[in-house]
């Protein structure tokens, strides 16, 4: 079986990538840059997911297809939503399309938990707006799918977009943590090796079709995690302050929010009945023939 990981060269792509290889899937990576953790049986192609020719000659002969591509950061959306847009809904829809040409067995997309919450920005409007898309193709073309919805991952090959390894920079470099928060967050850490290996079992039949929540076991408040880091760089007395700012992006206890948007009818007591405004549009293409006659 041969899978594809768009985005494979990133942090949870790249791991993912890895879980497959491991599983005894062929790889392809599609990347717009070559992977620095690429192995030897593991091939690579540098690519554009807006590129719909590269994307459909990549995806050809694959069985399976996971989309970690596009911006992951919430931040980094909130102040590029039209990049946001054509990444990650564009190009999701440009995979979604060759994976409709091809015969593919199923297509993986990584979500967020962010599409249960009214936080998460222009981040969580495109995810939703991909996943809606990925319920349509299925509908219209039969195209199997699972939706993964990705909590708080951290572990190695992540960058200073990862909040754990912003911290652990800070406590390493600095001897000191600043948060902009006020310790009582709480969030689901899950290990990006431990979320990677899920991802891999998706593919068993049971879960076509089907969405899913990968995230960790036991919620943490943020005040928690800084004192096991502590404790851990005890030798490095490690300074803990807090900013606390709103912030519109992340939520606080939880990412799950009902928030029903219910339409207002809007009616008149004076309306154009229905016979009365038929008869206005047939007027009207008679008047529009007549014109075209006289032409």
């Amino acid at each position: 079986m041969k899978a594809i990981v768009f985005g494979g060269s990133g942090f949870l792509g790249s791991h993912v990538a890895d879980a497959l290889t491991e599983a005894g899937y062929n790889v392809k990576i599609f990347d717009l840059k070559p992977s620095p953790y690429l192995k030897t049986e593991q091939e690579m192609v540098v690519g554009d997911i807006l590129n719909f020719e590269e994307v459909l000659e990549a995806i050809d002969g694959c069985d399976y297809v996971y989309n970690f591509a596009g911006i992951a950061d919430l931040d980094d959306a909130t102040t590029k939503p039209i990049e946001t847009v054509r990444l990650n809904i564009e190009g999701t829809i440009n995979i979604l399309e060759a994976c409709r040409r091809t015969a593919i067995k199923r297509f993986i997309y990584a979500s967020t938990i962010y599409v249960y919450s009214d936080k998460g920005g222009f981040y969580r409007c495109s995810k939703q707006a991909s996943e809606l898309y990925i319920e349509e193709f299925h509908i219209r073309y039969g195209l199997n799918f699972t939706i993964l919805r990705y909590g708080t991952l951290y572990g190695p090959r992540a960058d200073k977009r990862n909040s754990i390894y912003r911290y652990l920079l800070q406590a390493l470099n600095d001897k000191n943590i600043i948060a902009t928060a006020d310790g009582e967050e709480l969030r689901e850490y899950i290990h990006v090796g431990d979320a990677a290996r899920l991802t891999v079992k998706i593919l068993e039949p049971e879960f076509k079709n089907r969405y899913l929540i990968i995230t960790g076991h036991h919620p943490i408040k943020l005040k928690q995690l800084f004192s096991t880091i502590k404790e851990i760089l005890s030798d490095y007395s490690i300074d803990v302050s807090y900013q606390h700012v709103t912030n519109l992006n992340h939520y606080s206890i939880t990412p799950y929010s009902y928030i029903p948007k219910i339409g207002k009818k809007l009616t008149t007591n004076c309306y154009t009945d229905i016979g009365q405004g038929l008869l206005e549009c047939i007027h009207e293409i008679d008047a529009e023939k007549f014109s075209a006659i006289n032409i």
